[in-house]
């Protein structure tokens, strides 16, 4: 049975690499592809409706998580049964959608993940910096700890949901900003969603997006806060909106 597909991009400053990112979307497996642009200084939304892409713009900028948001609530909207995020920033292959589909498809998952840690050589061969790298990775291994998982990477931008766990977890109540990504997935964990990922290309480059080391300094520490929220929740310390039904 198929299933309807529809492909979410948060986008910010994308007018560079948004048509190469949606020429790769192989577009026999999608239903819909939506773009919502966080209140760009640049041609973005020019260059979106130049391609025919669906497109919600915000007034003011709102914020990584607030825009992933607008995307999860219109793709509901629309009648998703899948929702595939990916950044347009071209970091990610949008051409291995299909591998990344699949497994949910089969019913194995809830969630998969395109992880670009596959190894140290191929990351690093890809752009990304070695200061970036090495946070994702002790990141990584405090989450996995914590939480149980075996994941290779909790930090990438190109994901895929069912509708199911959309509807289930309350990701409204979630930051606005990038942690939103990590607390999506420790929601995933808290309500027993599967997990799973496929390897992707790194792609780093200049006109790809990427948060300063500012701003990678206060991610990290969200992203410890919310283990020791999640650590607080599964011993029964204290209770949080985020981790309770909605």
């Amino acid at each position: 049975m198929k299933k309807k597909v529809i492909v979410v991009m948060p986008a910010y400053k994308a007018e560079k690499t948004l048509k190469k990112t949606y020429d790769d979307i192989p577009k026999d497996w999608v239903s819909e592809i939506i773009l919502v642009d966080d209140a760009s200084n640049d041609k973005t939304v020019e260059v979106a409706k130049s391609l025919g892409i669906p497109i919600i713009v915000h007034e003011k900028n709102k914020g990584y998580g607030a825009n992933q948001k607008t995307c999860y609530r219109e793709a509901l909207k629309r009648g998703a049964e899948i929702v595939v995020m990916i950044h347009p920033d071209y970091q990610y292959d949008a051409r291995l959608l299909p591998d990344l589909v699949k497994p949910i498809l089969d019913g194995r998952f809830e969630i998969m993940l395109g992880s670009r840690i596959r190894t140290r050589k191929e990351v690093l061969a890809g752009g990304m910096p070695l200061y970036k790298y090495f946070a994702n990775r002790f990141l990584t291994i405090i989450e996995n700890i914590i939480t149980g998982q075996n994941l290779s990477e909790w930090h990438t931008g190109f994901r895929a949901y069912t509708k199911n766990f959309l509807e289930t977890v309350p990701f409204e109540r979630n930051s606005d900003d990038f942690v939103f990504d990590q607390e999506i997935l420790i929601q995933a964990v808290i309500f027993g969603f599967r997990i799973g990922e496929i390897p992707v290309p790194v792609r780093y480059f200049p006109e790809a997006s990427s948060i300063n080391f500012k701003r990678s300094l206060v991610y990290g520490i969200g992203t410890l806060f919310t283990l020791i929220k999640f650590l607080l929740q599964r011993l029964g310390l204290k209770k949080f909106k985020i981790f309770e039904k909605k």
